[in-house]
């Protein structure tokens, strides 16, 4: 492979990475906990688009369980974009792993 044609393969995987990274951050998962009492949806590039906190969650009395079931939801949420952008970026890049991607 020449070097005309080693930039051209560059180039184009350029090109595919920055429209991987746009669809990424247009695509939202969700994380749940307390079997979706609590739900928050992040986007593909760590996000958070929004909290959804059942009544059933929010009892005055027990505030820390609230705040573990939103860290449980959040974590959750944050794994899946991270293993939907592995993916997506492995798509892209042939599984090569480059430094700052994933």
């Amino acid at each position: 492979m020449n070097q005309a044609q080693l930039m051209a393969q560059v180039k184009k995987m350029q090109t595919e990475m920055a429209k991987a990274q746009e669809e990424l951050a247009n695509t939202t998962v969700s994380g749940t906990a307390g079997g979706g009492l609590v739900t928050v949806e992040v986007t593909c590039d760590q996000r958070v688009r929004g909290v959804k906190i059942g009544a059933e969650a929010v009892d005055p009395q027990d505030v820390e369980t609230l705040e573990d079931l939103v860290v449980v939801a959040v974590n959750d949420a944050l794994s899946k974009a991270a293993e939907a952008s592995q993916k997506r970026m492995a798509s892209v890049t042939g599984g090569m792993r480059i430094p700052g991607l994933m």
